[in-house]
This record gives structure tokens, C-alpha cells and sequence, in this order.
């Protein structure tokens, strides 16, 4: 009888211990570690993006080392104060595979609605193809030129009205740009492109960033693959105001001051001497 007391005892004092131990241990776990995230069904071209967007003080975990987004009171404002407050800012776009590619805008121009003879919705007309421009401010509007390539642009304040984004200096991402703009450039696969060429153009930044026409329409507040970001504090850039580029038929709207560029900045797509001299 003593033995087995003796038995009882022992297993006691071990069951005891394992007890402390688990205690011990649950209080040093970090919560995910105790009870995992539950995974979300994916559905979509761009599903599969990550966890909600609502956790923590800038709503992201995607976040936490970069600014907040802008939001929609930003795009709120007339084509072309819009241009030019687009200078500077941080375009953000989110793969599928979670890669971030950021680039800060550096050209831009202003298409101002129906009065705008160079602009889509000259005249007020509204078809399925230019929809976007007719939305709330910061509704994407993506079309197709040369029946092979995207422009992307930005809805802004007043039917009709929206931004191109004419080039991008690559900040973060430029292997993965690289390889997008050799894979989605015609006729230039496997060509190394320098930094300079990935986005200093339209239709070169829709391919830097895969941007294709599934992005018509999405608003840039609220979108999880797309959206802006404010640009880092700095010394203000010297802006350039210059006539839009390819619009040489459009009369009066031809000679209007519409495209804005940070000058001397390598990454614009074409520089006006003429017009730098003049704002000098």
C-alpha cells in the first residue's frame, strides 16, 4: 500500500507541474499564435489580397510602415488643382501575390469635362467607355489606345472631368516592374529596362503596374489593389505648367497650360524647354 500511495503521489505532482507549464506557456503566446486568423474564401480576379482592411489606427496591417491612404475628400477638387496636387503623392499597387510596387507621381494632365475639347467627354457625351469620368471623384477610368495599350486616370470634380497620370518615378518593386514591362511591352521581351523607361509614360506605367482595363471604374479611396498614398515630407518641387501632349487638332484646348511636371526630374515623359524658360 505504501508503494502505490507513493505512485498516486508522483503522478499527482507531475500532472500538477504539466499544469503550471501550459499556464505558463499560454501567457507567453501572442494571441494569432493561440487562436489563428480564419482564412477568407477567395473569389475574384484580385481576391486572395489578405486580411480585412479595419485592424489598427491606419486601418491596414499593410499600413504600418507607410502613411494612410488618401481618401476620398483628396480627389475632390477641379481637374486641375487636382493635376497638380497629384504631384508628389505615392501611387500604390497591391499584386495578387502581395507585392507592393510604389512609384511617386511626376506628370500628370488635366482633362476638365465637357468643354474640354481634347477631353473624352467633350460635349457632355457619355458612353459605356468613358462612364468612369462621370463618377465621383477618384473613380478610375482606364481605356485603351492603339487597341493594345491602357491609359489610367483619375476622376476629379465636375462631370466629365479626370486626371491622366502621365508618369511615375519607381520607388519600391523595380525588379518586379522590370519584369512586367518586358513581359507586357510588344516586341520587347526580355529587354533589361533602365529605371528611367519603366513608367515615364502612360501606357509604360500601366504595364509597370499591371494595369489593364479590370481596374475601369474601381474607386482609388477604397480599392485593395490600387491606391495613393501621401509623399514623404520634403522640399516643395519646382511645377511645371505646359500644353498636354498628342493633342495638336484640338484648337484653343491644344495651346492650354494643362500638363504639370516636377522639373528636373529624370523620370517625366517629354520636358518643354520652352515653357520651363517662360515660368523661370
Amino acid at each position: 500500500m505504501p508503494a502505490r500511495s507513493g505512485a498516486q503521489l508522483s503522478r499527482r505532482v507531475g500532472q500538477k507541474k504539466q499544469r503550471l507549464s501550459d499556464a505558463e506557456t499560454s501567457q507567453i503566446l501572442p494571441d494569432a499564435a493561440r487562436t489563428p486568423y480564419p482564412k477568407e474564401p477567395c473569389s475574384g480576379p484580385h481576391a486572395c489580397l489578405g486580411p480585412p482592411t479595419t485592424t489598427g489606427p491606419q486601418r491596414s496591417i499593410y499600413f504600418l510602415n507607410h502613411p494612410a491612404r488618401l481618401g476620398s475628400e483628396f480627389f475632390d477638387q477641379p481637374g486641375a488643382h487636382l493635376a497638380r496636387a497629384f504631384l508628389g503623392q505615392v501611387l500604390v499597387r497591391r499584386l495578387t501575390d502581395n507585392t507592393e510596387l510604389r512609384s511617386r507621381i511626376v506628370e500628370t494632365e488635366a482633362y476638365l469635362g465637357p468643354e474640354d475639347d481634347a477631353a473624352h467627354s467633350r460635349g457632355g457625351r457619355q458612353t459605356a467607355r468613358n462612364r468612369g469620368m462621370f463618377m465621383k471623384p477618384g473613380t478610375l477610368y482606364v481605356y485603351t489606345i492603339y487597341g493594345m495599350y491602357f491609359c489610367l486616370n483619375v476622376s476629379s470634380r465636375g462631370d466629365g472631368a479626370c486626371v491622366l497620370l502621365r508618369a511615375l518615378e519607381p520607388l519600391e518593386g523595380l525588379e518586379t516592374m522590370r519584369r512586367l514591362r518586358s513581359t507586357l511591352s510588344k516586341g520587347a521581351s526580355g529587354r533589361a529596362f533602365k529605371d528611367h523607361e519603366l513608367c515615364s509614360g502612360p501606357s509604360k506605367l500601366c504595364q509597370a503596374l499591371a494595369i489593364d482595363k479590370s481596374f475601369d471604374q474601381r474607386d482609388l479611396a477604397t480599392d485593395g489593389a490600387m491606391w495613393m498614398e501621401r509623399g514623404p515630407p520634403g522640399p516643395e518641387p519646382v511645377v511645371v505648367a505646359a500644353t498636354r501632349v498628342g493633342i495638336g487638332c484640338k484648337g484653343e484646348w491644344a495651346q492650354k497650360l494643362l500638363r504639370f511636371y516636377v522639373q528636373g526630374n529624370p523620370f517625366v515623359s517629354m520636358v518643354d524647354r520652352a515653357a520651363e524658360q517662360m515660368q523661370a
